[in-house]
């Protein structure tokens, strides 16, 4: 066991040895021999423009929002917005559905979903949108009848 110690302290040890431990300065500029040193210590420093460069306040490259044709995506948009429905956050779910619907058009349940949510949501022009949308895509189902009934009370 202590033969272990000692090679562990060893290997430790070769370790720290290996690693260089001088810090790194930046190089330093030689003086400038035109002007005395007591005037540049007077005047303020130079300014390059008058505006100051304000950072961004994001980083838009990493935060890429692609909406291209994913019926797997949309899929998983619908059950989070559906979680959101159960909480009662329409407008959280209104947004998933509007999501899902970018992301496949052709999806009928995200339509029929967010008619129903901008409908608790107060926003009839966008359940009618929507609801003429889930029409136009499955107008046998049973659900169809129902979505008819809902529009002609929105008009």
């Amino acid at each position: 066991m202590s033969r272990w110690v000692t090679v562990l302290m060893l290997v430790a040890a070769a370790f720290l040895l290996a690693q260089d431990t001088t810090p790194q300065q930046p190089p330093t500029k030689p003086p400038d021999s035109s002007k005395p040193q007591d005037m540049k210590r007077d005047r303020p420093p130079e300014k390059t423009s008058d505006k100051e460069e304000v950072p961004p306040e994001e980083d838009t490259s990493l935060s890429k929002d692609d909406y291209s044709f994913n019926p797997l995506q949309s899929k998983r948009d619908v059950e989070v917005g559906d979680y959101y429905r159960r909480k009662g956050d329409w407008n959280a779910a209104s947004g998933r559905y509007r999501v899902a619907t970018l992301r496949n058009d052709g999806n009928a349940q995200a339509w029929l979903k967010l008619g129903e949510a901008r409908q608790k949501m107060k926003d009839t022009k966008g359940a009618k949108e929507a609801y003429n949308k889930y029409l136009e895509l499955d107008s046998t189902s049973k659900t169809a009848e129902e979505v008819r009934k809902a529009l002609t009370k929105l008009k």
